[in-house]
């Protein structure tokens, strides 16, 4: 007996019906698609590593509790990628699975306040954002606190609705694994003491072991790198200050948080699309039952919305700049909040609409990185870091150097860009002294790197000549012939400069003894 055959309508109707009733298989497949797709691309469109991984890939390799810029853990991660898998693909799924792990934990979040179905629309329009799409190829320290943001909100909701200890114990455990990740966690953390405070249901866990608990898990977990920063006079803490802008007057203590506000609003436009279907058309009332009373919604807004008011309050006070990828963690429960805000019921028809808008905002954005990265180039001639001849630059010096000398390079000595990419790619994969300063790679021993000798690169000013910003170090180095190197992608050049810093043996360093 034949069935009949499915029409289009129909079989779009089955879809629907399936993911009506087993949303959290719809989930499922949802976030494999997105961790597939934003890991393939970059894996196929970037030639070199971008500047984030390549300085991971320099930082990670030498294990220390802090850095002279960030905290370590990115670093960490894509070091133990490195030796595990070495394959760039790694590198990018790395950064998939902390999205993937964060939209989860925002799931699971939503689910007993807004039903499965809610929470995966949620899920969907938080994925609209561009710092979960387009950005998050590049493995970095703001991708890598999205996943601990997430297990904050999740345990900061459970905690004061529940009481459970195992909540308390998991939001210090988030917290401070975040300060690991990115010293930005104190726009996360300054809100949620705040609601505790302010909020007067919330106060009551105040009497609680549970707060007091969580703090205690936080400061014992961010411990190591607390006193690492107090014994190296909280060195990153300048690179973050470079960051923002100082102050230029009481024009910017307005100008700066507006900025940033406007920034937030043109990156919220794809997620705002994709939610527009949960308020148009209004011919349904509001129906969606709520899992969620009134204590659950101000916890919502407070997730929501505090830290963003934060980093706004922080910069008007200041008046300090601000940094458009500071919004990375800022929204990840605006989803569950506008899901909430609309109570509308979620028929085939609205959800049909909420994943058409999310496909093509989805399938958008991996268009415009195809674009950026694989059309593009053949016209703009626009540098793009991607495209630098990492590659053949360190087998070209590794070659030259043992040409030269006939040993294998131990150490190189370069700006993070060019020493580092010499680091990765060489075959010897040698250590670097960045930008030639001891202060910036303390973990180098320049006797060791004097009896080992060193070869130096450089790719701008006077190819025939030590750059002065390495001569401290290299002063002495014998400049070689400068060579040329394609660009991966177009018709751009490479002028390398390098020179090599022979070996001085350790007797050689010491004073001559007089003669009896």
């Amino acid at each position: 007996m034949r069935t009949a055959k499915q029409t289009p309508a129909s079989r779009r109707h089955s879809v629907l019906t399936r993911i009506l009733e087993a949303p959290e298989r719809a989930l499922a497949a949802i976030l494999c698609v997105h961790a597939l797709v934003w890991t393939a691309l970059p894996t196929l469109l970037y030639a070199n590593l971008p500047l984030d991984l390549i300085e991971a890939l320099t930082y990670g390799r030498e294990w220390q509790l802090g850095y002279d810029k960030l905290p370590p853990l990115p670093w960490w991660l894509v070091e133990i990628a490195h030796r595990l898998i070495g394959r760039d693909f790694a590198y990018y799924l790395l950064a998939q699975l902390a999205v993937v792990a964060a939209l989860w934990l925002i799931w699971v979040t939503a689910r007993p306040l807004v039903g499965p179905l809610g929470a995966l629309v949620a899920v969907l329009i938080i994925d609209g954002l561009h710092y979960l799409n387009y950005t998050s190829a590049k493995f970095n320290h703001d991708v890598v606190q999205l996943p601990f943001w997430a297990l904050a909100g999740f345990a900061f909701h459970r905690a004061l609705r529940g009481g459970w200890i195992g909540h308390w114990l998991l939001l210090g455990l988030a917290i401070g694994m975040s300060l690991w990740s990115k010293y930005f966690v104190v726009v996360l953390a300054a809100p949620l003491a705040l609601f505790i405070l302010y909020d007067r249901a919330s106060r009551k866990v105040l009497a609680t072991p549970g707060p007091y608990i969580a703090v205690a898990v936080a400061l014992v977990t961010m411990a190591p790198h607390i006193v690492w920063l107090v014994q190296n006079d909280f060195l990153p803490f300048t690179y973050a200050e470079h960051r923002a802008l100082p102050s230029r007057g009481l024009i910017d203590h307005i100008w700066h948080p507006l900025q940033f506000g406007i920034g937030q609003a043109f990156f919220l436009i794809p997620p705002a699309l994709i939610a527009l279907p949960l308020f148009f058309p209004r011919r349904r009332p509001n129906e969606l039952a709520l899992g969620a009373d009134a204590f659950d919604r101000r916890i919502v807004d407070w997730l929501a919305f505090g830290p963003f008011a934060t980093v706004i309050a922080m910069s008007a006070v200041s008046g300090r700049g601000t940094v458009a990828m500071w919004g990375y963690p800022l929204w990840l429960f605006l989803g569950l909040w506008i899901v909430m805000f609309a109570r509308r019921t979620l028929d085939e028809s609205r959800l049909a609409r909420v994943l058409l808008i999310w496909a093509l905002v989805f399938g958008g954005l991996a268009l415009a990185f195809i674009a950026n990265y694989g059309v593009l180039p053949n016209y703009d001639h626009r540098y793009r870091a991607v495209f630098f001849p990492g590659n053949d630059l360190g087998r070209e010096l590794s070659q030259r150097y043992r040409a030269a000398t006939g040993q294998p390079i131990s150490y190189v000595i370069g700006s993070m860009w060019d020493g580092a990419n010499v680091a990765h790619y060489a075959p010897e994969q040698p250590r670097v002294l960045i930008d030639g300063k001891p202060d910036r790679a303390p973990w180098i021993d320049l006797a060791d790197l004097r009896n080992k000798g060193a070869v130096v690169v450089w790719t701008v000013g006077d190819l025939n000549a030590v750059p002065p910003g390495l001569r401290s170090i290299a002063a002495d180095a014998a400049v070689q012939p400068p060579f040329l190197l394609r660009y991966l992608r177009g018709d751009s050049n490479l002028n390398v400069g390098w020179a090599i810093l022979y070996r001085r043996p350790s007797y050689a360093l010491s004073e001559p003894r007089p003669l009896p």
